[in-house]
């Protein structure tokens, strides 16, 4: 009895020291700084990621000194399920305890941004300086570095065009080249689901496709008659005959040229001597002139059949438009709907 009595007495002991070892380490982990740490930064906790993933990750980069901490603390809380996805805001010195109660509590400071459908990347970037999220010049540069477009899989010399219009809900600031890499996933994601099977188009039709999508998006209005309006770009490019877009001619005035936007086509602007001038040359502009939706981007991979070749606005209250197969019954249509010849 006395000798068992001593055995469970130095088992004890050895449970209580490696405790306050553990307890020791513990403490020294928490209030020693992280050698990398310099200033707030992001971290990311993906969806799908588990404990030891986070915890090696969060070592791996500078956050925490020891993995093992992190995912025991979570295990011994019962919070090792409980990591919720997303962007997260941590203090520079943060202790491993407090990272833990951070990303456990969801505590993210994240903010509503919309890009509108037919934005370009000009203006977005001006957009999201205005917000505080990145310096203009920042995002800018994002979408146009061919590094980045090689690796997420666009197939042109930057990410214009694959900047997916949507709501998305990010801290401020945030990265500008994670915000276009989040913005041109989501295009593809989408894209998915407009147009299924656009995995086997070859790179150059699929960058041909999002062209024409950007100009749809900035010539229709009603969304039923997208694909008629992609039907009659296409149905041009098979004869050779310049798609005649005034969305082009805008681009090149409001983004090239940085004017106002404006108020009517006049024919000299038809003379601008710009390969995005599709009333000067046939054929395709040589990329994107806006950003589009879902909308406009089925359209372009799946457009109406047609004949047309031509369509003018008649009624600017509705948005509808007119569509013709010939010159002779486009004109007739613009002298109806415009009262010009």
């Amino acid at each position: 009895m006395g000798r068992t009595h001593s055995r469970a007495a130095r088992a004890g002991a050895v449970v209580l020291g490696a405790l306050a070892c553990l307890a020791a380490i513990a403490a020294w982990l928490n209030s020693s700084p992280v050698p990398r740490a310099a200033g707030d930064r992001l971290f990311l906790v993906r969806r799908g990621d588990g404990l030891a993933t986070i915890s090696a990750r969060l070592q791996q980069e500078g956050y925490i000194r020891w993995a093992p901490l992190l995912t025991g603390l979570g295990r011994l809380r019962g919070t090792a399920g409980s990591f919720k996805a997303g962007y997260y805001r941590v203090p520079a010195r943060a202790s491993t305890a407090r990272i833990h109660d951070l990303l456990v509590g969801g505590a993210q400071s994240l903010g509503k941004l919309t890009i509108p459908e037919g934005w370009s990347a000009g203006k977005i970037a001006s957009h999201l300086e205005a917000q505080g999220i990145c310096p203009a010049a920042d995002f800018l540069a994002a979408v146009a570095s061919p590094q980045a477009a090689r690796r997420l899989g666009v197939p042109a010399a930057g990410l214009e065009g694959y900047l997916f219009p949507d709501t998305y809900f990010v801290p401020s600031p945030f990265p500008a080249d994670t915000l276009a890499e989040i913005m041109v996933r989501r295009f593809f994601e989408v894209l998915g689901e407009a147009a299924p099977g656009w995995e086997g188009l070859e790179p150059a039709a699929l960058h041909e496709k999002v062209i024409v999508a950007s100009i749809v998006e900035r010539e229709y209005r009603v969304a039923e008659e997208a694909p008629r309006i992609a039907s009659v770009f296409y149905n041009r490019l098979r004869r050779n005959i310049g798609l005649e877009s005034c969305a082009t001619l805008e681009y090149i005035i409001t983004e090239i040229q940085g004017k106002a936007h404006p108020e009517y086509i006049t024919i000299e602007d038809k003379k601008i001597d710009s390969p995005y001038n599709t009333y000067k040359w046939a054929g395709l502009p040589p990329g994107p002139i806006a950003n589009a939706g879902r909308v406009a981007l089925q359209a372009a991979f799946q457009p109406a059949r047609t004949d047309y070749l031509y369509f003018v606005l008649r009624d600017a209250g509705t948005g509808r438009h007119y569509f013709s197969r010939d010159l002779s019954e486009h004109n007739q249509a613009k002298y109806l709907y415009l009262k010009k010849p």
